[in-house]
């Protein structure tokens, strides 16, 4: 089947665009709370982690290896992965049967959309899921409108290989089986290719899948306890939040192209993909952007049917305010201490989260400073979460523990530990283990963003009651 001519030169621009302007901002504000704990994860390479498989912390790790211990050097990758994204749904939109306007349109609403800007900009798992999203996408288009079975092998090789970030992949996976049982082509099905590239995803896998096995399948158990804890927001949330994923332009160019699939029979398979992983996800309790990469796929065909229909001028236009919106609620183009007068820290979780952790560190490093010698040597600090953990390690101080998710593996408190600095572990938590606490300061970011850290109260608690050995797994908890 003959292919229109590639757009690679508008296509380059747009991504190169996209990782300056990254770049560029990469410093602004500070770190996520996710990339504190990708670094402390990645001292600790392993085939993986009780709420994570292994490659974004080593990604962290590789990081820092080659350009250095800085946000700057963290954030390098994530923006290469996005314009490797841009790439990807670019020939997705070329195999669709798109021509060079149509390409250089998908170009811009992926460089452009909110989703694509977040994961850019922070080291996120999310950074380098949508690329192998995208990837499994373009040879699922490949094998079903070429109809050359041969693309299922490179199909499972990007599968296999997504698990190694995150098991989510299996979603697109379910959602295109059930579009092939119904919707066809069923034919596919008895294909050895297809099944070939089953096997081969099964193999490339399997040191993932052995790693769950022998550790109790902890992400399915951190799966149930996020979905016990957001499952609810996250259902009232969901269809309102496809529109906000790339914008609401991305979206409505999206419908447009789930109606083009739907009318293809070779990959109406795609189409129906969407809908069942949408219904999986709300059922599950899962998070508003488990379909994210899907919908990315949809907008690439609606971006065929935008160039089929002579649209374009509007579309483009459409695209440039859908990208300005986008643009001010996912990157960190406000200033910090304008941030909490606007919307944006209530939309952008990661714009909320990435202020006030010097703050943070600075009011514990002062209660620390405050103790007599013999007290500080033996002072150990607790935090409820791995952000605090993360913000604290980056600041030097020593003997921080958490009981959350992966961290918990990396304790229990040395018995030496009489006297502790503790914040975010509740009464239970402190009173479970010491005599006293009393709060010695109060967390202000100093720009007024209500995140997680702003007003948190921060205690000395003195008279160890038992063995943390003991006391330990009680602190452990998955969210």
């Amino acid at each position: 089947m003959e292919r229109p001519p590639l757009a690679w030169r508008s296509t380059a621009v747009v991504a190169a665009c996209l990782v300056a302007v990254l770049l560029l901002l990469g410093q602004r504000y500070g770190y996520h709370r996710d990339e504190l704990y990708f670094r402390v994860l990645s001292a600790y390479p392993a085939w993986g982690y009780v709420d994570q498989p292994p490659l974004t912390p080593l990604i962290a790790r590789l990081s820092i290896a080659l350009f250095g211990d800085t946000l700057f050097a963290l954030r390098i990758f994530p923006a290469l992965a996005a314009a490797l994204l841009v790439a990807l749904a670019t020939l997705i939109t070329r195999e669709l049967g798109g021509g060079r306007v149509a390409q250089v349109v998908t170009a811009l609403g992926v460089a452009t959309g909110a989703y694509t800007l977040v994961a850019g900009h922070s080291m996120l798992t999310l950074s380098f899921d949508l690329p192998f999203w995208a990837a499994a996408g373009l040879f699922a288009v490949k094998a079903l409108r070429r109809e050359d079975p041969r693309w299922w092998l490179a199909f499972g090789a990007v599968t296999g290989l997504a698990t190694y970030n995150k098991l989510l992949i299996a979603m697109l996976v379910l959602g295109l089986a059930a579009g092939l049982v119904l919707a066809g082509p069923r034919r596919v099905l008895a294909s050895p290719w297809l099944w070939a590239g089953a096997a081969l995803a099964l193999v490339l896998a399997v040191p993932n899948l052995i790693y769950q096995a022998t550790h109790d399948w902890p992400q399915l158990t951190m799966a149930a306890a996020l979905s016990d804890n957001e499952g609810d927001e996250q259902r009232l949330m969901f269809l309102p939040m496809q529109f906000g994923l790339f914008g609401p332009v991305v979206a409505v160019i999206a419908g447009f192209g789930w109606w083009r699939l739907w009318k293809d029979r070779r990959v109406r398979a795609i189409a129906v993909a969407f809908p069942v992983a949408a219904v999986l996800t709300v059922a599950s309790g899962g998070r508003f952007d488990y379909t994210g990469g899907l919908l990315l796929l949809l907008f690439t065909a609606g971006c065929v049917s935008v160039e089929a229909a002579g649209r374009v001028r509007p579309a483009v236009a459409a695209l440039a305010v859908n990208g300005l919106l986008c643009a001010v609620i996912a990157l960190p183009l406000l200033p910090a201490d304008r941030l909490a007068a606007t919307p944006v820290p209530a939309i952008n979780e990661v714009a909320r989260e990435s202020v006030g952790w010097p703050e943070f560190a600075a009011a514990v490093r002062g209660i620390l400073a405050s103790l007599p010698p013999a007290e500080r040597d033996r002072a150990i600090v607790l935090t409820g979460s791995y952000g605090e953990q993360g913000a604290l390690a980056r600041a030097g101080i020593p003997r921080v523990y958490s009981g959350q998710n992966q961290l918990y593996q990396y304790g229990p408190p040395p018995e030496t530990g009489t006297v502790a600095v503790a914040v975010n572990i509740g009464r239970r938590g402190m009173y479970r283990q010491y005599t006293t606490c009393e709060q010695r300061a109060v967390v202000d970011n100093r720009v007024g963003v209500d995140n997680e850290m702003q007003g948190m109260p921060v205690f000395l608690c003195h008279g160890l009651k038992g063995p943390w050995r003991a006391a330990w797994p009680r602190y452990l908890h998955y969210s």
